[in-house]
């Protein structure tokens, strides 16, 4: 599955990442690296909730 990522810098220099199509699926971390592994977690886990599968 692959999913659109809106990724932005707040105006704490953080980087925030949201799923639009995931409502409520969202992450934050200081650098790019952890925030791409943070989205694929929030990902995976929101998808494990709702009861569908990533792999």
């Amino acid at each position: 599955m692959q999913f659109n990522v809106i990724i932005e810098k707040d105006e704490d220099d953080w980087f925030v990442a949201t799923v639009p199509s995931l409502p409520g699926c969202h992450t934050q971390a200081q650098s790019l690296d952890n925030l791409l592994m943070r989205i694929r977690e929030a990902i995976t886990l929101y998808l494990d909730v709702k009861g569908t599968t990533a792999r």
